[in-house]
């Protein structure tokens, strides 16, 4: 199976939404131009700063199908799972298939808490569902599951389960993940967006970063420098990246993303609700950011 394709920064694309919470269409295809227009690697749609969990099937389903359409074959596009029963999973693994995915990436499933025997079993009966490529996404702030660094071990010899997205914020477990499996080809992102240098320092192909919505050529930067071997310019443009990514505390989780979008122009609507959108207080500390940054546009 070729996974060549996985590396280098990959965006949770949000989701814009209209009035009703349905899929904003044309929001949702200037923003997949927005993104590969600033270098990136490839798309991540239906991940949890895409709102998954604020969508029916339906609207889920007409999320994946406008990515792969709007992407046009210009990078992969790979869709998000996150459910509960592996039935429900598997019916969502299918589902990517189905609309084009070149990849799949999974999060435990929320709300159990299953021990390291039954992740086991729920992760390979979905990857056996599918004929794709299967990225795992270790998330324990959201899931309260953290997938182990032995499981991880053995997951990677599962032959369509080839990496993972690592979003702990625990480096010495994201380093366990690429030292118990790079003899296998397994292939580990980071999730964090303030640990990309340090993932890829450890031997991590990239990551699947929440900011590259906002400024993507920024954090294509950091990859591109890395592989050139300018790790002064690499460490350079992760500094200047971290103030977005510890401005998440902003507002409820992924309000932000949201709103500095909307903030430099590109109108993706308001988040799904319970969630809202920040106070404004808190969003004249985002545009200072922003504009710090230089990515507000005037």
């Amino acid at each position: 199976m070729d996974t060549s394709f996985i590396r280098g920064v990959i965006p949770p694309i949000v989701t814009p939404v209209d009035r009703e919470e349905r899929v904003h269409e044309n929001a949702l295809r200037r923003m997949v131009d927005h993104v590969i227009a600033g270098g990136v690697h490839g798309i991540l749609s239906l991940g949890s700063t895409g709102e998954f969990f604020g969508l029916d099937p339906d609207e889920q389903r007409r999320a994946v199908r406008i990515t792969v359409e709007q992407a046009k074959g210009r990078v992969p596009v790979y869709a998000g799972i996150g459910g509960i029963s592996t039935r429900e999973c598997v019916r969502s693994a299918k589902m990517a298939v189905e609309e084009g995915a070149q990849a799949v990436t999974m999060l435990p499933p929320m709300f159990l808490g299953p021990n390291d025997e039954e992740l086991y079993r729920h992760f390979r009966a979905v990857a056996d569902s599918v004929p794709l490529p299967v990225l795992l996404y270790n998330n324990p702030d959201r899931m309260k599951v953290n997938i182990s660094a032995s499981l991880m071990e053995r997951l990677a010899d599962v032959p369509n389960i080839v990496g993972a997205k690592d979003s702990s914020g625990d480096l010495v477990l994201t380093a366990e993940y690429i030292r118990r499996t790079r003899s296998k080809g397994f292939r580990i992102m980071a999730g964090r967006d303030i640990m990309i240098l340090a993932t890829l320092v450890y031997g991590g192909v990239g990551c699947v970063a929440a900011t590259a919505n906002v400024v993507p050529s920024l954090v294509v930067e950091i990859y591109v420098k890395f592989l050139a071997g300018d790790l002064a310019g690499a460490l350079e443009a992760q500094f200047k990246l971290a103030p977005l990514r510890t401005a998440f505390t902003l507002g409820s989780f992924p309000v932000v993303i949201k709103d500095a979008l909307n903030l430099i122009g590109l109108d993706v609507g308001e988040p799904i609700r319970p969630n809202t959108p920040c106070t404004e207080a808190n969003r004249a500390k985002l545009r200072e950011i922003l504009a710090g940054m230089g990515a507000l546009n005037g």
